[in-house]
């Protein structure tokens, strides 16, 4: 294939309620949207999950859309690719910026699997039609909130909740939690509010028989990780840790987590995303896929990687109603019962609404 035409947008929707973690709190999204148009017509869709500001790694949106300018684009625009695979291999040069390079190469997949007239799904060998998916709950502005609000979600049919925890935030709430909800698959993500010194309060969460605590230590360790692994019962999840295939070799050989969150953002593109979840399961590690607020067209690559046989665990891709009053795609991601059906036509599987784009539009460029 041959990309002839690329169009980058900066997009900003209304988040439907605020959304707070250890490391801020939203009420809107702000995001790229990646359009890339092959020289026979077809268009593909990526997008940036790098937020405003270098909270949960080191991209922003802006360093993104550098980075896709001056470097990515031009290795790519008017170049024979002969396979998405080929994407992972042109950007080797660039060192990390995997949101901007997920970014690109989430579009070239797109193109690759209508030209090839298979789902997203297909193209990278999933074999689900259908995906079990949980809910993730930012910390509230109270435990009886909290409350209230996970048996709403669990009421909805949810398969796992997912609950954001802090220093001051942790032990009362996940205890509250477990006596109102016993027979729930509960997790906390503590997106690396800890520190090896925490280590006898964290040993306290395995009264919870929680499913996993994601992420409790630095956002760049795996060697504290391991320490703390050998003192838990409950099973550690590698998050913000893991940017490559050979991270979670090296996660793996430590014992620094049993289990492992994929974001195909934070680890280069679904090529990387592939890797990562086939050398796990190789060794009996279960992956789930891990969740940035993203729109439809973000959440519609989630689905498809999901779809691979070792995605055994609940993801974060709840439905598009979840966040936004009104998504960019058509129709809307859906959640029934907990699970999300696995697009069958080519492609990404959904159709993007342009109306709606240009509506939560703040600026646009056009590379050719």
């Amino acid at each position: 294939m041959k990309i002839t035409d690329i169009t980058i947008r900066h997009l900003r929707m209304k988040l439907k309620s605020p959304f707070t973690t250890s490391f801020g709190t939203f009420t809107d999204k702000d995001f790229l949207l990646l359009e890339a148009k092959e020289e026979d017509g077809t268009v593909g869709w990526g997008e940036s999950v790098a937020f405003n500001a270098p909270w949960y790694n080191e991209e922003t949106l802006q360093t993104n859309w550098h980075m896709l300018e001056e470097f990515l684009i031009p290795l790519i625009l008017d170049k024979e690719i002969s396979h998405p695979n080929k994407v992972n291999e042109i950007f080797a040069a660039i060192r990390k910026n995997n949101m901007a390079k997920s970014t690109l190469e989430g579009a070239v997949w797109d193109i690759y699997a209508q030209q090839t007239n298979q789902s997203l799904a297909s193209a990278l060998g999933g074999t689900n039609d259908r995906v079990e998916v949980g809910i993730s709950i930012g910390i509230q502005d109270s435990v009886d909130t909290l409350v209230s609000t996970a048996r709403g979600f669990i009421n909805e049919g949810y398969k796992r909740i997912k609950v954001k925890i802090k220093p001051g935030w942790d032990i009362d709430v996940m205890r509250t939690l477990r006596k109102n909800f016993p027979d729930t698959e509960i997790m906390a993500d503590a997106n690396s509010a800890y520190r090896l010194k925490d280590i006898d309060l964290l040993k306290q969460l395995d009264e919870f028989d929680l499913m996993m605590i994601e992420q409790p230590l630095a956002s760049d360790d795996i060697i504290d990780h391991a320490r703390l692994q050998k003192e838990l019962q409950t099973p550690i999840c590698l998050d913000e840790s893991i940017h490559s295939l050979e991270d979670t070799r090296k996660a793996v050989e430590l014992g620094s987590a049993g289990i492992i969150n994929i974001k195909i953002g934070r680890v280069g593109g679904l090529t990387e995303a592939k890797k990562i979840h086939d050398y796990c399961q190789q060794h009996d590690i279960p992956v789930w896929c891990g969740g940035m607020l993203e729109s439809g067209i973000g959440r519609s690559h989630n689905v498809a990687l999901t779809s691979l046989p070792n995605f055994t665990l609940p993801g974060d891709t709840a439905s598009s109603s979840r966040y936004w009053e009104k998504d960019i795609i058509e129709p809307e991601v859906i959640a029934d019962d907990g699970c999300i059906n696995v697009p069958e036509s080519a492609g990404i599987g959904y159709t993007v609404n342009r109306e709606t784009v240009e509506s939560f539009t703040v600026s646009k460029k056009d590379y050719s």
